[in-house]
Parts: structure tokens; C-alpha cells; sequence
């Protein structure tokens, strides 16, 4: 068994069957292309390299051959590689991802000249409509070149798809392979929710007691961040308001951050949440907040006693904000036995569309159980990864 398939799918099976073919230019970032290489298998993909002749002088065809377990193509030979993999061909590729591209390549690309192994690929699939993903990587000064961006918009304008760089000082650099995937993921996935518009509102609060102190929860943020990634990825345009949990957020992923409930309330009455199709409240937002003190209490008492008031409720007064939107509220209990009831009066007296409940097991770890219950009462129960019931939610909203 080549290395290859041992990794194959240890990450998710998202991109099982997809052949992509991997186009290496001369680039110094070239020498990441062995780990996103890998990182596109972990999610099933077969690989298929293909590199310039200056690609080969930053990195060995062994490498990519050992990384993918296919052999890099290197010239264009009698077996006419470019036909058979981005041609009009009975089953061509799912994508040509160049990554790193120059600014020369994209300059030729963008007025049809294939003097390169990469370029003769992108010209043929140009024309037979494969999907082409361009990553690019240079110093600042040639990306921001006009003819280049002049360039770039060319090749837009002809159904190329971008990865914006990383602007790091004078460097448009490659971005994270994590978000290259992402990417290659939205642009080849099932795409199911393109073109939707979605809010999800996660992790958790944090009420100031003194102007030192603070009540929060235990919310890991983790479903939160895995349904904006999962929503990413089929082609939905994601929003994520987050608050003062410590699950890192993709890049790829827009965000805004709150700490109290009041912070969420002013983002609400901006009145932009009427602009979403679909709104995901998992956030574990604060039932009370404390009667805030002036300055520090003052530490060393043997008592203290905290004045607390029910906090505003999001979850009543976003029907008013956003009248069409698809609302999906969250439901916590401490027993499964109260969960369905507490459920179906959480759906009913705030006019949403889609309860999920789960116990408060689920804030901890990356496991978790859920029921996904609607106004018809239809209830879905399943358990797994918070990664996976991201997917059987975003079901259940499709």
C-alpha cells in the first residue's frame, strides 16, 4: 500500500471520488504543496501532480510522487496528459488547483499563452470547463502590479476561481492549506446552500460583574465554528458572531465578536439581520446578568453576594428583526426528559422554525447528542462529532 492511502479519508470523506490535479509553479511556496497535497487526500481526493520546469528546481518530483503516489507530470508527452486529465474527455478532472501560481503564470493564463506544463493544463481546461482554482504567491510589489490585477480580473471574468493571498508586510503570501482545502471543498462540494445567506451566533457570553470580574459558561464554541465551515463549504455565505469561547475560527470564515448579551443585542438592532436567509442561534447566551459594581469589589470578604436579573432574550425578538429569515434556536436541559417539552414551548412561543436540543453533556468534549425537532414536531435524534451533526443540521435547515 503506498503512504498515500493510508492517510486517504482519516479526515472526512467530503471530497471521496474527486480527482484534482495539482498545479506546481516556480514559486518558493512550492515547498508547502507536500503537506496540501496530503491535506486534500485526508479528505478522500486523489491528487494528481503536475509541475513546471522551475517547480522542479524548488522541489523534487520524488516529493509530490511520495506525497500523492501518482507521478508528477513534468512535460507534456505523446499520452497528451493535459487531454486526459482537463480535456473533453469522458471523465476529466474535478478541478486544476495551481498553487503556488506567479504572477507569470496567472499573466499567461489570462491571455491564453501554455509555454509551461501548468499553463498547457489551465489553457485545456479553459476550454472544456473544468473548475480552476488559482492560489497566488509572490512578493507585494508584483501582486499589486495593475497589468497583473488587470490580469487577475481577466481571468476572473472567464470563471477562474481565487484564494486571496495573506498581505504579510511586503509578501502576498500563499494562504494556510487549511484554507486552501476549504476552498477547493466550496468550489467542488455538493454546494447545496449556494448563494444562501447565513448567520450563525455562537459561543458564549461574558457579563461583567465588576469592572475586573466576569460571569461566563462552560460553551466550547466547537458547534458554532463547525457549522460556519460546513455551511462554507456549500457555497453558503457565512457570518459567524462569536463570543469569548476558545474555539479557533477559520480565517476563511467573516466575523464579528461580542463578549455580553447586550453587544449581541446592538448587533441585532443594526437591522443587517434581516439580510439573512437562515439565522443559527447556538450560542449559550446569559439567562441573568449580574447587577454590575462600580470599580473592583474589594477581595478578602468573607461573603459575597452577587444581585443578578433575567437577561433580554435573543431568541423572542429576532422574529421582529428578520421576518422571512429561517430561525434555528438551541435548547440546553440538564435531563432528556424535559428536553422535547422545553423544546416544542421554546418553538412555539417565539415563532422559529427548528429547535435543537441536547443535554448539557454537549458542552464538553467534541462529542455530542442531539434531537432536531420541527413546528410539525417531526423529531431527528442523532449523536456523533460535533463536525458531523454540523452536517445532519444544516440537513435539516436545507
Amino acid at each position: 500500500m503506498h503512504p498515500a492511502e493510508e492517510i486517504r479519508g482519516s479526515k472526512s470523506k467530503i471530497l471521496s471520488k474527486k480527482r484534482i490535479v495539482l498545479g506546481v509553479t516556480g514559486g518558493i511556496a512550492a515547498v508547502e504543496c507536500v503537506k496540501l497535497a496530503r491535506e486534500l487526500i485526508r479528505h478522500g481526493a486523489e491528487v494528481y501532480p503536475v509541475m513546471t520546469r522551475d517547480a522542479t528546481k524548488i522541489i523534487h518530483p520524488y516529493s509530490l510522487e511520495f506525497a500523492t503516489g501518482n507521478k508528477p507530470v513534468v512535460e507534456i508527452t505523446g499520452e497528451t496528459e493535459h487531454v486526459s486529465f482537463c480535456g473533453q474527455v469522458q471523465q476529466p478532472a474535478d478541478m486544476l488547483l495551481i498553487s503556488p501560481c506567479t504572477a507569470n503564470t496567472i499573466s499567461k493564463i489570462a491571455n491564453g499563452i501554455d509555454d509551461t506544463t501548468v499553463t498547457t493544463f489551465a489553457t485545456t481546461a479553459i476550454g472544456a470547463d473544468v473548475p480552476i482554482l488559482i492560489v497566488p504567491s509572490m512578493h507585494l510589489s508584483m501582486y499589486k502590479h495593475k497589468i497583473l490585477q488587470g490580469n487577475i480580473e481577466k481571468c476572473k471574468k472567464n470563471g477562474i476561481k481565487f484564494v486571496e493571498p495573506n498581505i504579510v508586510k511586503n509578501k502576498a503570501k500563499m494562504p494556510s492549506i487549511y484554507e486552501i482545502v476549504a476552498h477547493v471543498i466550496r468550489n467542488i462540494g455538493r454546494q447545496n446552500l449556494k448563494d444562501k445567506k447565513i448567520l450563525i451566533i455562537g459561543g458564549s457570553t461574558s457579563e461583567p460583574v465588576d469592572d475586573v470580574r466576569v460571569v461566563t459558561n462552560r460553551s466550547s464554541g466547537k458547534t458554532a465554528v463547525s457549522l460556519s465551515k460546513k455551511a462554507f463549504y456549500r457555497g453558503a455565505e457565512v457570518e459567524l458572531w462569536y463570543g469569548c469561547s476558545r474555539e479557533p475560527i477559520p480565517s476563511y470564515i467573516k466575523t464579528k465578536h461580542f463578549e455580553s448579551i447586550r453587544d449581541v443585542f446592538k448587533l441585532i438592532r443594526n437591522k443587517v439581520v434581516k439580510n439573512f436567509d437562515v439565522i443559527i442561534v447556538c450560542a449559550a447566551l446569559s439567562d441573568y446578568i449580574p447587577i454590575k459594581h462600580k470599580g473592583k469589589i474589594a477581595s478578602g470578604q468573607k461573603k459575597l453576594v452577587l444581585e443578578m436579573a433575567p437577561a433580554p432574550r435573543v431568541i423572542s425578538q429576532l422574529r421582529s428583526f428578520a421576518p422571512d429569515a429561517k430561525i434555528v434556536g438551541f435548547k440546553v436541559e440538564d435531563n432528556k426528559n424535559k428536553l422535547k417539552k422545553k423544546s416544542f414551548e421554546l418553538l412555539k412561543k417565539n415563532d422559529i422554525d427548528l429547535v435543537v436540543a441536547n443535554t448539557i453533556s454537549g458542552f464538553y468534549g467534541d462529542v455530542n447528542e442531539i434531537w432536531i425537532i420541527n413546528k410539525k414536531r417531526k423529531v431527528i435524534h442523532e449523536s456523533g462529532t460535533k463536525d458531523v451533526l454540523a452536517d445532519i443540521i444544516l440537513d435539516a435547515v436545507k
